[in-house]
């Protein structure tokens, strides 16, 4: 009997084949070959007091306004939006038409103008609200930024440019660097439109053609436009009483302001700082990173704490030269199968990254094997739930565990542990984070879930107690669950007037996430409806940028003018997606976060919004490259 699992996307007939790798004495999850993760001797887990603590701590989290919580970066708060890298020169407005138009210079548009670019298609233009290509990386400079995915396989198109990451997670400046040298390599600077934001998208029928219009009073058409405005795209502000009034300094973390603090993104002393009260709201992924560099320079650091992260061991470490040379022409796509087949459940004879991304699923897998071989044993969802729920109680204990380890005061350590499931939220790596908080001028304000009480003029209030501070970084992150065109800046009207907002008001509506039915020629770049590889950010995005590309090849290699899905095919897809169980949507396990809704009712709305391939991640990008190569792009009508 084969079965495959909605929550891992591997079949339990199949992990049988784990044996063949024991007998050569490879031992999946065996942390003594692994650079990140901890095996800790616990005691036996109470599971029922264990379930209990989390839903206790999910609840004191739950807010009614969920998404609405936070703040849009307009009105008094756009200059949350301001870019603090260069300044907006002006130029006269562009009026000209342009084959295709990529809205958005992060991986996403890089990875596709490259690969149009390797088709022949030279007319490509990109368009862009930053300074200059990166995306996520032009905007997140703060101090101690780095991928938390191994460079080997986040970074894209290595190969492709020549650049052999420094170390196994590279820190932003050398990621910004990389995304610029993309540019150049394919020669996309060429026609670019930096520091211009678009202001609407409008599909014009009698000409087949997308007119784009931007804040510099440009009016550009295109015959096919994409879109990579991505989740890490538009800062969200926490919505808390007062924050106008604060007369301090007061920047997001993505518009990190170093006039004020010093220093630079490679990690210099911030030497304004020496002798400032700061406060930083939030405790993230990103205020992971930026947090030690905080507590080496701040005088005082006030850390406002809603939810502790889960922070596993990252072991970060240089790249060896004799070894990277030694890689095999196509050793990235090796990697990008590998660590997706690992990370969402597969099996593989080798862990290449070996992280803590993959460290979960193989000991769900060890644990699988285990019950398999246990007489009378069947395979089906209940037992994968069962190994799923045990192997996660282990690896929790452990992180909490090394929270008591590392951190010296006991009341900090307990207020620093996660009582949540692993992937409630997004997982953190680092090596200096929990030490930060032994600093002498540290101080961990933890609000019991309940989070920052108001603001004032000169600091923060938590549970009636007032704490000073001369600066407020805020490392609040981005909207992620906000409409799309809320996310993006912009509207979008298709065929006969309608907008995206309004076809996807109850759901977005698509095929492999790329293609939306009434908006011919329009791609979109992203992880919803896709593999939906939240683990690794960039694979979605060029496995998207390669499919967008492959099909404006096919459409100008045939003379076509349009290319659109069928009703009838997206119609298929989104049913098929609708009954996607991997998801930690409804988990009453969860923390909120915007990985659940904010922890908020999910219905098909959000089901559609964040769902993905229900096979799992890996097998999408099988599909989707069958897809392409196949030379049919079957659900698409060319016209």
């Amino acid at each position: 009997m084969r079965y495959r699992s909605p929550l891992f996307g591997c079949e339990i007939a199949d992990l049988v084949a784990l044996a063949s790798i024991r007998s050569r004495g490879q031992a999946l999850g065996d942390n003594s070959t692994r650079e990140s993760g901890t095996m800790t001797d616990t005691q036996p887990i109470d599971t029922a007091g264990l379930r209990a603590r989390y839903r206790l701590e999910r609840d004191k989290r739950l807010r009614d306004d969920g998404n609405d919580q936070y703040l849009e970066p307009a009105g008094p708060f756009a200059r949350f939006l301001d870019d603090p890298h260069v300044e907006k020169a002006p130029r006269e407005p562009r009026f000209d038409e342009v084959t295709a138009v990529f809205i958005g210079g992060g991986f996403a548009g890089l990875c596709a103008g490259a690969r149009m670019k390797q088709a022949g298609i030279h007319d490509v233009r990109i368009i862009e609200g930053g300074g200059d290509f990166g995306g996520a990386w032009y905007w997140n400079r703060y101090p101690g930024a780095m991928c938390d995915t191994a460079s080997m396989v986040y970074l894209p198109l290595l190969e492709e440019v020549g650049h052999m990451p420094t170390m196994k997670y590279t820190f932003a400046p050398e990621i910004f660097a990389h995304a610029q040298n993309i540019g150049t390599e394919f020669g996309l600077y060429d026609g670019a439109l930096f520091s211009t934001a678009v202001t609407s998208l409008t599909w014009q029928e009698d000409s087949a053609r997308w007119l784009i219009r931007t804040d510099r009073g440009d009016e550009i058409r295109a015959r096919f436009v994409a879109m990579g405005t991505g989740p890490l795209h538009r800062p969200k502000l926490p919505g808390i009483p007062g924050i106008d009034g604060f007369e301090g300094e007061c920047f997001h973390t993505s518009r990190w302001d170093y006039g004020y603090t010093g220093g630079n993104s490679a990690g210099a002393p911030m030497n304004g700082l020496t002798d400032r009260r700061v406060g930083i709201i939030g405790t993230g992924a990103t205020a992971v990173q930026c947090i030690p560099h905080l507590a080496r320079d701040a005088d005082q650091l006030f850390v406002f704490q809603r939810t502790p992260s889960s922070i596993d061991i990252r072991h970060n470490h240089p790249i060896d030269t004799d070894w990277f040379k030694g890689l095999e022409t196509g050793w990235q796509h090796e990697w990008l199968t590998n660590f997706a087949t690992l990370q969402t459940g597969g099996f593989a004879d080798d862990d290449l990254v070996k992280d803590g991304w993959t460290d979960i699923s193989q000991r769900i897998r060890d644990r699988v094997l285990v019950e398999m071989a246990r007489p009378g044993t069947e395979p089906g969802p209940d037992l994968l739930q069962r190994a799923y729920e045990s192997s996660d109680d282990e690896k929790m204990a452990e992180i909490r565990a090394r929270v008591d380890e590392v951190v010296d005061d006991p009341a900090t350590a307990e207020a620093l542990k996660p009582w949540y499931r692993q992937l409630c939220k997004r997982p953190c790596f680092h090596d200096e984070y929990l030490q930060a908080y032994n600093e002498p001028g540290v101080n961990l304000v933890d609000t019991d879930g309940k989070g920052v009480e108001r603001i004032d003029a000169t600091g923060v209030w938590v549970a009636g107690v007032h704490y000073e501070v001369d600066c407020l970084i805020l490392a609040s992150g981005f909207e992620v669950g906000t409409d799309q065109a809320r996310r993006s800046g912009f509207e979008t009207t298709g065929r006969d007037g309608l907008t995206l907002t309004e076809y996807w008001a109850d759901g977005m509506q698509s095929l492999h996430g790329i293609h939306v039915h009434g908006f011919p020629n329009l791609f979109i770049a992203g992880l919803s409806q896709g593999a939906n590889l939240i683990s690794n950010i960039t694979h979605n995005l060029s496995e998207a940028a390669t499919t967008i590309a492959a099909v404006i090849t096919h459409a100008l290699e045939t003379g076509v003018d349009q290319v659109e899905v069928t009703q009838a095919a997206e119609l298929a897809w989104v049913e098929m997606l609708d009954g996607n169980t991997r998801s930690f949507l409804g988990n009453p396990d969860c923390t909120p976060g915007y990985y659940n809704n904010e922890g908020r009712p999910t219905g098909r709305r959000e089901r559609l919004n964040a769902s993905g391939y229900p096979d799992g991640a890996a097998a999408y990008f099988e599909y989707i490259e069958r897809w392409r190569r196949s030379g049919d792009f079957e659900g698409l009508e060319f016209s």
